[in-house]
């Protein structure tokens, strides 16, 4: 007599197979795809050749019962199954990394990687500067061992409440620039400087011969120029803009410096930004009806509970330096990028 099937070991088989093929290796090989456009790119990505690429994605397509490429297209077009894998299959992965990049700091003491955002109004010089120091650092003193930490550095640049966002959000590790009070989130904040606001027009512009102050009737007769914030789940910031002004929004501060000296409109920038402009004649600085322009600006880490490991503590050793501080909010001369 033959044995009755046993529902729950052919689950268990059906189940292992799907683990079995559902590996790191096949999500990163659906995530090339998707990205390079076709089989053969991304198995020259990879070092493989498309035939072993095409019966990978067979043996997926045949555990999980479902297409998930258009056979019709002669590209890879991902079906709607093919583009859940995806997006899950690169969620997974990131959460495996994050596995292995907190493994790797609990055996080391330095992180995997350190994300860092800074605000758009914060001088690149000085933070490029801090990078160099940071990969220069003896951490291994055996002979012919590379200098420099084994951290990964990411650099991010924000625009007002998107600093904040990048930090809260776990995007980022250090946020420098912020403003004083964190939209949530446990978080420890400094002082980092206070940073002026000049209002300036290019020479040419209707406004370089207003008498002054600048009365807010005149100015929202004339175009400001701004820079998007760039928080997405955050409330962006907006500020400036008088009701009814018409509006050119650029997407940096280089931008919008770059609109001001064309005489594109008429906007605030960090005074150590525009200095040499106004003092070359480039721009024109204007009092306006609103009293001198000055904001605190402060850098934040998120609060783990846990003390800062080696990357972040040897960044917040360095923000402690009043030099590196005022650098940071000064050092404007020669790079903007």
């Amino acid at each position: 007599m033959n044995p009755m099937p046993n529902p729950d070991k052919a689950f268990a088989e059906k189940t292992g197979h799907k683990r079995r093929v559902l590996t790191p290796e096949a999500l990163a090989m659906m995530d090339s795809i998707a990205r390079t456009g076709s089989f053969a790119a991304a198995a020259r990505e990879m070092g493989k050749v498309p035939s072993a690429l095409t019966y990978s994605v067979r043996q997926l397509e045949e555990a999980l019962d479902v297409l998930l490429f258009d056979r019709s297209s002669r590209q890879a077009v991902l079906t709607a199954a093919g583009q859940e894998l995806l997006l899950e299959g690169r969620r997974l992965l990131q959460e495996m990394d994050a596995v292995a990049n907190r493994v790797r700091r609990i055996a080391t003491g330095w992180e995997s990687e350190l994300t860092v955002a800074i605000d758009d109004a914060i001088a690149r010089r000085a933070v490029f500067d801090l990078m160099e120091a940071f990969y220069q650092l003896p951490v291994d003193e055996t002979p012919d061992a590379p200098r420099g930490p084994p951290t990964r550095l990411k650099l991010r640049v924000e625009v007002m409440a998107g600093t904040w966002e990048a930090l809260t959000s776990g995007q980022a590790d250090l946020a420098i620039g912020t403003s004083a009070q964190a939209p949530g989130g446990s978080v420890y904040t400094e002082l980092l400087g206070e940073m002026e606001m000049l209002f300036c027009v290019a020479p040419h512009h209707p406004l370089a011969k207003a008498e002054e102050p600048l009365a807010a009737s005149t100015m929202a007769e004339h175009r400001i120029i701004t820079v998007a914030d760039s928080a997405r789940s955050l409330a962006p910031i907006t500020a400036g803009v008088i009701p009814g002004q018409e509006v050119l929004t650029m997407p940096s501060m280089a931008a919008k410096l770059e609109a001001l000296l064309r005489g594109l409109g008429c906007g605030s920038l960090p005074a150590p930004m525009v200095r040499r402009h106004v003092e070359a004649g480039r721009l024109v600085a204007k009092r306006t009806y609103v009293e001198r322009r000055v904001f605190s600006l402060h850098y934040a880490w998120r609060n783990t509970g846990h003390p800062p490991a080696k990357a972040l503590a040897w960044w917040l050793q360095q923000l402690k330096s009043a030099a590196t501080r005022q650098a940071l909010l000064q050092q404007h001369e020669g790079l903007l990028l």
